[in-house]
Parts: structure tokens; sequence; C-alpha cells
């Protein structure tokens, strides 16, 4: 990952701006020029994986790892946009869910799709997204989300080096469709189903209490025709400090991520 050098005096303005829940839409776009980046999964290896079950510092979810490339082209899934409360001892947090294509064992590019849910002192706020990995991630804009809101994210590979990010707020009606090109190409090896502790510069953010995100209608398109859902995915938990932070399980259609 390469990072953007950025002058003190405009990271001060960005913590001051990141401190006012007053004025979170500058707080965000401050977020963004300032590098906030979903990253690759960061496994963890430390002993105690069970059947199907990993463990990363970032990842929770489902994720297709073991197929070779030019396998997966889309993935889709729905899910109810949750009210995130700060963690035990916090005042803030946030998580993010998201769709995606790569960033396991092809760590070269992830073209991804979601949604961060942040709370700041007690005001919640949340933001759609799409990116195209190793570059950050951009908000989407003319589309508004609410908590209960029924939200389907969806990625598409026109090829290794463009695609689409697409999403719908069910509930309201309103599609809002990104086309990207990188210079990074997919490997279209990996499909996954997400709830992230993303990165902020080159720390995690504090990890919010999300409750459950539920991706239904999960499924994964194939290069050669058809769709697979969820269910024989690899799951992964996130552990951090010596603990385990969420519960993930799986049906043929859809992937539950409960923070615990």
């Amino acid at each position: 990952m390469v990072y953007s050098l950025a002058l003190l005096g405009n990271l001060l303005l960005a913590s001051a701006a990141l401190a006012a829940p007053s004025s979170r839409l500058g707080a965000r776009l401050d977020r963004r020029r300032n590098g906030q980046q979903s990253k690759p999964v960061n496994r963890l290896t430390d002993g105690h994986e069970v059947s199907n079950v990993e463990y990363s510092s970032n990842w929770a979810g489902a994720v297709y790892d073991s197929y070779p490339s030019g396998t997966f082209k889309s993935v889709t899934g729905t899910f109810i946009v949750p009210t995130p409360k700060a963690a035990s001892g916090s005042s803030s947090g946030s998580a993010s869910a998201w769709v995606g294509i790569d960033g396991d064992t092809c760590g070269n590019a992830i073209l991804q799709t979601g949604v961060d849910f942040t709370v700041t002192n007690g005001a919640v706020s949340y933001d759609a997204w799409y990116e195209w990995y190793p570059d950050y991630a951009y908000d989407f804009s003319g589309i508004t989300i609410s908590a209960g809101d029924s939200i389907t994210t969806t990625v598409t590979a026109t090829s290794t080096k463009a695609g689409t990010a697409v999403i719908t707020n069910n509930t309201t009606g309103k599609t809002v469709t990104k086309s990207l090109t990188s210079t990074y190409a997919l490997c279209e090896e990996n499909a996954e189903w997400i709830v992230e502790d993303y990165e902020e510069g080159s720390s995690l953010v504090t990890f919010a209490n999300f409750g459950t995100v539920t991706f239904t209608g999960a499924s994964a398109g194939l290069v050669a025709g058809g769709s697979i859902g969820p269910g024989s995915a690899d799951t992964i938990d996130i552990e951090q400090n010596s603990q385990v932070l969420t519960s993930v399980s799986t049906t043929s259609t859809s992937v539950t991520v409960s923070y615990v």
C-alpha cells in the first residue's frame, strides 16, 4: 500500500473536523482526503483456527479463497443498515459493510463497494462508498442512508481493469452507480461479503459495535457463467488484542456477521 504524505497542518485540521459531530459531512470529506481505505485481509496465525474459520485483525465475513484466477466477475448482497454503538470504553467508532472481488489470496487489487456506519459522541452517520484498491475509498453522492434501510451492494468486473460499483437503497428507491478503471489488475479469484474495521491514515479506526449485519441474496457471479452462494466459503472473524470481536455464519444465500 502506498500512502500519500500529508502536511502536519492538514492532519491537525482533519483531527479537529473529526472531533466535531456537528460538522460530520466535513469530517467525512477530510477522512477521505486523508486516506480512509479498505485493506486486504490481515490474517492472524495464532494457532487456534478451527475448520473453515480463520481470524484477522480487520475482516469479518465470508471469503472464497481457493479458486483460480479468472473465476469471479461479480458479487452482490443485501443488508439492513444497523445503528452502531461505541464499543465499551470508547466514545466513537466505525465499521464498514461491503462486497468485493479479491483482497485475500490476491492482494494486488480489490473492487468493492459498501456502507460505513459511524458513531461519534452519540451522533450516528452513514456513508455509501466505492473503491478500487490500492486507490482510496470515495463517497457516492446523491444517496442518503438511514438506520433500518435495506441496501443492496453489487460490484461487477467487466475486465480485470474495469468494472462498476452499484448501491441501491431499496427503502428509498435510489440507486447510484460508478464506473471504475484501474492500472491495478484484479485476479478475479476471491469473492467476499465483509464487515471491516477499516484504516484511516495508517491505523485501524476504533471498531464500532454494529450489532448484526446479514447479507441476504448473497451470490458471486462466475466468469464461466452461473453463480454460487456463500455457503461453502471460508469464514473469518475479527480478533484484536487477543479478543474475538465477531461471530460469522453462512447459509447457501446469506452471510451473518455479529458483534460479540
